[in-house]
C-alpha cells in the first residue's frame, strides 16, 4: 500500500482523535468448567476469554457504545461478523439521530482488521465509493472507542489484563446459561499479553488514551468460557463511554475482504 494511504498525522490524526463520537455528538475449557462450581481462580477464566473465541473460529456480533458528557447521552449501535482467528471483522455502524431529529445518516461500513480501522460512507468529504484507513496503533485509543464499535478480540485482549476479578453469578444472555464475572482491566498489562495483532493499538491505549486507573468491565462467559457479553466502561478526555458486544452464534461465515489501494481516499479529511 502506497505511502500516502499509510498516513497517520495531519488531517487522518485529527480526524481519527474525534473519530465518529464528534459525528454523534454533533447528529469446552476444563479451567472454565471448574470455576462454573466454584473452583479455581475467576481471574484465571477471564483472562482466557480471548483465547477461548479464537479457538471459536468465528461468529456474529452486535455492538452498542454510549456516550455521556455535560449533561448528552448518545449511542452508536453496530452488528456484523468477526473472524477471531484472521482478526477481522466486519460491521454496519449506525449512528444516533441528531438533535434535529434527522436520522439519514447513512449506515457507516467499517472493516476492523489487526492494525487498521477501514471506513466507508464516513462523510466529511469522502466520496461514497472510498475508504479511509487508519492505523489504530497511531490512535489514542487504539481504536477502543474511536470507531464508534469495539473490536471485539480487542475488547476479549483486553481482559488479559483483568484484576480484581470476583464471580457475580450465574445469568442467561440470549438464551445460553452463562457466567458473570466483573473487575477491572490493566490496559497495560492486557497490551503485554497481548497476541501480536492486537499488542500495538493497546499499547497505545496503555501509553496515551486511558486513565492508570484501569477500566472497568463486565463479562459473560459461556461454559466453553467463550464470551458471550463484554460491557468495558473507559473515560475519554471529559466523556464516559461504555461499550458493549454481544457475540452469538459461533462458527457463522465470516469472510472480510480489504479494499484494494485504489479504493483508499488519499485525500484531506474535512474538519466538522
Amino acid at each position: 500500500m502506497g505511502q500516502q494511504h499509510r498516513r497517520t498525522g495531519g488531517a487522518f490524526a485529527a480526524f481519527a482523535a474525534v473519530g465518529l463520537m464528534a459525528v454523534a455528538a454533533g447528529c469446552s475449557d476444563s479451567g472454565a468448567a471448574a470455576d462454573a462450581h466454584g473452583a479455581g481462580d475467576p481471574g484465571d477464566a477471564v483472562r482466557r476469554t480471548a483465547d477461548s473465541l479464537v479457538r471459536a473460529g468465528s461468529s456474529k456480533a452486535s455492538t452498542s457504545m454510549e456516550m455521556a458528557s455535560g449533561g448528552t447521552r448518545v449511542t452508536i449501535r453496530g452488528r456484523g461478523v468477526y473472524d477471531f482467528g484472521r482478526q477481522r471483522g466486519r460491521f454496519e455502524v449506525v449512528l444516533p439521530q441528531d438533535p434535529a431529529g434527522d436520522d439519514g445518516h447513512r449506515p457507516i461500513t467499517e472493516l476492523l482488521t489487526a492494525g487498521a480501522l477501514y471506513m466507508k460512507n464516513r462523510g466529511a468529504g469522502v466520496p461514497a465509493d472510498k475508504w479511509v484507513r487508519i492505523e489504530t496503533r497511531s490512535l489514542s485509543d487504539g481504536n477502543l472507542v474511536t470507531g464508534g464499535a469495539t473490536d471485539p478480540l480487542a475488547a476479549a485482549e483486553l481482559l488479559r489484563g483483568a484484576r480484581e476479578v470476583t464471580y457475580v453469578g450465574d445469568e442467561r444472555v440470549g438464551g445460553v446459561e452463562v457466567r458473570h464475572y466483573r473487575g477491572v482491566a490493566d490496559i497495560r498489562r492486557a497490551a503485554a499479553a497481548a497476541s501480536a495483532g492486537q499488542r500495538g493499538a493497546l499499547a497505545a491505549a496503555a501509553g496515551k488514551g486511558f486513565s492508570r486507573k484501569g477500566v472497568p468491565f463486565d463479562v459473560y462467559l459461556d461454559e466453553r468460557g467463550r464470551a458471550r457479553k463484554m460491557r468495558q466502561q473507559f473515560k475519554v478526555a471529559d466523556a464516559n463511554v461504555a461499550s458493549t458486544t454481544l457475540l452469538y452464534g459461533f462458527g457463522a461465515p465470516a469472510e472480510v475482504r480489504l479494499p484494494a489501494d485504489k479504493d483508499i481516499f488519499a485525500g484531506k479529511i474535512a474538519e466538522q
